[in-house]
């Protein structure tokens, strides 16, 4: 099923790629918090300056909304940890990685082709929706917890819920929804592929 990929420092200590991944959303969120202008306009992702800052199609999925927000990040790292944690388990840690930044990737194209000149892009939405993309199609029935329902409800009603926040003023819908299309996509090629770890729902 692929290799193991993992991040070690000299004492064996295994980091994991959502563990590393967590940790730079982190450190950049608190660079972005000190210096919101030049991280933002550095990294972050808009039609207008894509030409020239080519790599923000990348980077802007490790930058958000400086403090005092915090449920951006917040919300998109604990997707994450949870999400993330579980697909690993499903298909390996390589196509975890396959489906998180080509996710993102497409998040941030779809970004570029559907919105304002105007407007700019930061987050791992994209991303996140991509892992919320992959299990709906392989775990529909998962019984997740979402703000502010107090019961647990199966996935695929939680992601249909998250597409339709995304469409709130102030939120990059664009990227949500290329994200959650790649997501949907991989997961029915990781569906057919493993058969044999999807059959108990």
């Amino acid at each position: 099923m692929g290799y193991r990929v993992s991040y070690r420092s000299g004492s064996g200590f295994n980091l994991g790629p959502i563990g590393f991944l967590i940790i730079t959303n982190l450190i950049l969120y608190v660079a972005t918090s000190i210096k919101p202008d030049l991280f933002i306009g550095l990294f972050g992702l808009s039609r207008m300056s894509f030409p020239d800052q080519w790599w923000t199609i990348l980077t802007s999925m490790f930058i958000h909304a400086p403090f005092p927000n915090f449920w951006h990040i917040l919300f998109n790292m604990l997707t994450l940890y949870f999400f993330g944690n579980y697909l690993i388990n499903l298909v390996n840690e390589r196509n975890f990685l396959i489906t998180y930044f080509f996710g993102g990737l497409l998040g941030s194209f779809s970004f570029l082709l559907l919105s304002s000149p105007l407007t700019f892009a930061i987050g791992a939405s994209g991303a996140v929706f991509a892992l919320a993309g992959a299990l709906t199609v392989l775990r529909p029935r998962l019984r997740v917890f979402i703000i502010p329902i107090p019961i647990p409800i199966p996935l695929w009603v939680a992601s249909i819920i998250f597409v339709m926040l995304s469409f709130s003023v102030g939120i990059a819908w664009q990227a949500h929804l290329g994200g959650i299309v790649f997501g949907i996509i991989i997961g029915y090629i990781f569906k057919r592929r493993h058969r044999s770890i999807i059959f108990n729902f």
